[in-house]
């Protein structure tokens, strides 16, 4: 847990995630028909939609189950209705978290939300708690290979596509973030480029960071593995800093 924990934290959640296949399925499922649900089954006219079959793309979930997600959500299938809730929560060290789910049953999940948090040094906050530090953006994590091994070239170009900021205090993978709504443009111009995405999301991303120390930091990753090991949960994001130890 060294530098700033960003972009390590996203590998370490992929890395996490790809051993629980079946799970992340389940989850990308929810968000596809959610989405379709709201906007439609055309991706050209919902981009919402569009976005949750990339992501679902990227974990090479099969491409019968996103079409048998889209027909639910869209009605062509009996499907269930899923409601998008974001949890506001602090963990130890007073670190802030976004918590994003979509569920079925808000009587379950705030319940499961708290219980994980109580447990593990956390607490459920309310409405605008912690949400306020943290902005909505589209975020690249892209491998220091290949195109990218030249820091300065790679910064110009996703300058030119519009990116807010790239970071590039990780030894391995150099940060994106950019508006939201240039996702697609920046996901489509990087893999045209050649540059190889080890990840590429709609995320919150923290306006200040808090500094942890190494026992701080392994409860946090704890609290991270629970929250993002419940159904509900879509997304968990947080503004500890691990600090070199």
């Amino acid at each position: 847990m060294a530098g700033h924990s960003h972009w390590a934290n996203i590998q370490r959640t992929k890395s996490k995630m790809d051993a629980k296949r079946g799970k992340v399925f389940s989850k990308w499922a929810k968000l596809i028909m959610n989405a379709a649900r709201n906007g439609g089954a055309d991706t050209d006219m919902n981009l919402s939609l569009r976005y949750a079959i990339e992501r679902a793309r990227a974990d090479n979930m099969p491409k019968d189950s996103i079409e048998r997600a889209v027909k639910k959500g869209a009605g062509e299938l009996d499907g269930v209705h899923f409601e998008e809730v974001t949890y506001e929560a602090y963990g130890p060290g007073g670190v802030a978290i976004v918590i994003e789910a979509l569920t079925d049953n808000r009587n379950r999940t705030a319940p499961d939300m708290r219980h994980i948090l109580d447990r593990r040094g956390g607490s459920l906050g309310t409405t605008g708690t912690v949400l306020w530090m943290f902005e909505r953006k589209a975020a690249f994590a892209v491998k220091r290979a290949g195109p990218a091994a030249d820091e300065d070239e790679f910064m110009l170009f996703a300058l030119e596509l519009g990116a807010d900021d790239v970071t590039t205090d990780e030894e391995e993978i150099l940060g994106v973030t950019a508006d939201m709504g240039l996702f697609m443009e920046i996901k489509t111009a990087l893999e045209e480029g050649g540059y190889e995405t080890v990840d590429a999301a709609i995320r919150y991303i923290p306006k200040t960071s808090v500094g942890v120390d190494a026992a701080t930091g392994q409860k946090i990753l704890d609290l991270m593995d629970a929250l993002e090991d419940n159904d509900d949960v879509q997304g968990v994001h947080n503004n500890a800093d691990f600090l070199e130890d």
